[in-house]
């Protein structure tokens, strides 16, 4: 029998043989890799905020075959309705009932790109599902398979045509994530792998490879492997110093004169869940500070608003959640 040690070491290789079959075919993007098994293991869901050809699609479909989970893509566009999501009720003329058309969001892992081009109707609807986890389609109600997880992306530019979302609405992404372009090293890295990629032969014809024809569908280890790493993570110890240090950096984000806006008590939850998520991949039974300094960025800064005499004086969230974690150590 394994002690729980050796348990968590187990489920730590586990979980670093899903990031080194990530990394066979995304080159960087480690800490993402990371984030997204954190939002996986907590049952939380996360929001990547970068510019459009940094490989989140690759990054999540790879993920999805390496776990052995099922995987969809929503491209939100602004006549998107919550049908085309959540499904709808049929009319089937042979019979003259109503049969039920499940939408996308029944899968184990949604990609929703470009979340902020649809209609806040499409947004509340989608939202409203990840919080419950269930979908009701006419006088049927119907819970969403497990794992589950929505994967948003925005872009931060491009504003033509978009919605932003509320400050209530970003709050049910446990994290939110802000992608950065590839080092040159990187970056040199993707254009060698993408010229010895070549062609494949169709038929009578050929076409050029992709990234995604690399992604194959051996899965690393078993559901119960997961289901396990799940466990395990509500098992990661955290210490009431640590717990009472979360409540201490919340406070400061409603009390700081800078903010309009401080985090409310989902932004402590999501703190201590995706510490104990970290902890573990990283191999230890415990969580330190060193988590929350690493995590406090992608949970707390969505959740901030600076005030109006802030902004006039050209200051920066991050800036200001900086120096609340600062004072929250001196």
């Amino acid at each position: 029998m394994s002690t729980p040690s050796e348990s968590i070491g187990d489920t730590a290789a586990y979980l670093q043989k899903i990031r080194d079959r990530v990394g066979q075919i995304i080159v960087g993007q480690d800490v993402v890799v990371e984030r997204t098994l954190i939002a996986l293991l907590t049952s939380g869901h996360l929001l990547l905020e970068g510019m459009p050809g940094l490989a989140k699609t690759l990054l999540v479909n790879t993920i999805s075959k390496a776990l052995h989970l099922d995987f969809r893509r929503v491209q939100f566009t602004i006549d998107l309705l919550p049908s085309d999501i959540l499904g709808s009720e049929i009319l089937d003329e042979k019979s003259g009932e109503f049969r039920t058309h499940k939408g996308p969001i029944f899968t184990n892992l949604l990609l929703t790109d470009e979340i902020n081009r649809a209609a806040p109707k499409v947004q509340g609807a989608l939202l409203e599902s990840m919080q419950e986890r269930k979908v009701t389609l006419g006088n049927e109600t119907f819970s969403l398979p497990t794992p589950f997880l929505v994967i948003a992306t925005q872009n931060p530019i491009e504003q033509s045509g978009t919605f932003e979302l509320p400050e209530a609405q970003l709050d049910r992404f446990m994290l939110c994530h802000r992608l950065g372009y590839p080092t040159p090293d990187e970056e040199e890295e993707i254009l060698r792998r993408n010229l010895n990629l070549g062609v494949e032969k169709k038929g009578s014809g050929a076409v050029a490879r992709t990234e995604f024809d690399l992604v194959t569908d051996d899965s690393v280890g078993t559901p119960e492997d997961l289901v396990h790493a799940m466990e395990a993570t509500h098992k990661i110890h955290v210490s009431e110093v640590l717990l009472k240090h979360v409540v201490d950096i919340v406070e400061r984000t409603r009390q700081h004169p800078d903010l309009e806006l401080g985090c409310s008590p989902r932004a402590g939850i999501s703190l201590l869940k995706s510490s104990r998520a970290r902890a573990l991949i990283h191999g230890r039974d415990y969580a330190i500070p060193e988590d929350l300094f690493a995590l406090a960025e992608d949970v707390c800064l969505h959740r901030i608003r600076l005030s109006y005499e802030a902004l006039a004086e050209g200051k920066t969230p991050q800036a200001v959640l900086q120096q609340i974690l600062n004072d929250s150590i001196s």
